[in-house]
């Protein structure tokens, strides 16, 4: 007897028919299983990272919000989010958000949509909100990994009992990171040179200074603008913070920013600087000088005298005066400034502390 052709026909062309669906289901079972996996993963990582901190002095608190972003992110929730360093730093947030593409798990972006409260030691706080407030994370298997921050349109409003902010608002405050890239041909004792160094950037765009504050009187009533690059060697040595903070172990080990450049804008006065290199000293204040290729300073400087906040009134006249007598006050002119024993020098003049690292 032989089968009925048909027969055969049919359970083919059904055969045909179900495979695909079949095909899909599987497909989507493990794909499924790969994000649940890479989400407990991440989630699981993140809470042994919460206690390694805990155990180097810091505090650590959030709880677990939802998982989700299937089938292609992977979207986690803190809520409640509070990191405090020894240093007496310390960041909350009502809710924070880390995502990435479920296919690229080496790229993750975090999210600050309701704002976040900055502590500054023996400052206090400052709320910051904006239009959006994220971070970017890529390369993680890379020595140093590439890092965005971002804060659109951010508003800085100090907290009952806080010391002011230099700033009240900003178009956009923006900071990068990435592995040092050097020229090719450069030798490796030159400064920078080798794989323990990395790259930073950081830009002020359209910063409003808080009202009678130094920003303000060297802005003239209008806005600063800021760009600054620079390499941080021994960046290794930023690692395992202290109640210092971590550029201390920087400091101690020796660490210096190198080839430091940037442009400046405030109100009428533009300048573009450079320095070979600048360092702290061991009570973090910054040592070294900067070089400034200046367009109308005067104004700048005369707004910073009138303005007080830490700014030494008798040596910010002094250096407008100077300033003016090199006609500063309309034409270009070449100025330096020193950083030395925990004060800013222009020329012979203290203007004011030096900036301070920790």
């Amino acid at each position: 007897m032989t089968p009925d052709t048909t027969d055969v026909a049919k359970r083919h062309s059904r055969t045909g028919l179900y495979l695909p669906f079949i095909l899909v289901a599987i497909v989507v079972a493990v794909w499924s299983g790969w994000w649940f996996y890479l989400a407990q993963q991440v989630q699981q990582r993140l809470d042994l990272q919460a206690a390694s901190l805990r155990q180097a002095g810091w505090t650590v608190a959030y709880t677990h919000g939802g998982i989700g972003g299937w089938p292609f992110r992977t979207r986690l929730e803190a809520d409640h989010v509070s990191i405090a360093a020894p240093s007496g730093h310390a960041l909350a947030a009502p809710k924070l958000v880390l995502q990435a593409n479920a296919w690229n798990p080496d790229k993750w972006m975090l999210l600050a949509a309701d704002g976040v409260t900055l502590t500054r030691a023996d400052k206090g706080k400052v709320a910051v909100r904006g239009a959006a407030i994220r971070a970017s994370v890529h390369g993680l298997t890379q020595r140093w990994p590439n890092v965005a921050i971002e804060l659109a349109e951010p508003v800085f409003t100090p907290l009952p009992g806080a010391e002011a902010f230099p700033i009240s608002k900003a178009g956009s405050i923006q900071f990068y990171l990435r592995p040092h890239i050097g020229p090719a041909n450069a030798p490796a004792d030159a400064p920078g040179a080798g794989s323990n160094s990395v790259d930073v950037l950081f830009r002020l765009l359209d910063a409003e200074g808080r009202a009678g504050g130094p920003v303000e009187g060297m802005a003239q009533n209008g806005k600063l603008t800021a760009q600054v690059e620079t390499v941080i060697e021994k960046a290794d040595t930023l690692a395992g913070p202290d109640a210092a903070g971590v550029f201390a172990a920087w400091t101690r080990a020796g660490g210096r920013f190198v080839r430091v450049r940037g442009e400046v804008s405030a109100g009428e006065s533009r300048a573009t600087l450079s320095s070979d290199a600048l360092s702290a000293q061991p009570d973090g204040r910054i040592q070294g000088q900067l070089t400034l290729k200046a367009a109308k300073p005067l104004p700048a400087i005369a707004g910073l005298a009138r303005s007080g906040s830490g700014i030494n009134p008798v040596g910010a006249a002094g250096a407008a005066a100077a300033t003016a007598v090199q006609g500063g006050g309309e034409g270009d002119i070449d100025l330096v400034l020193v950083f030395r024993g925990g004060r800013t020098f222009l020329g012979p003049f203290a203007l004011a502390p030096a900036p301070k690292l920790f």
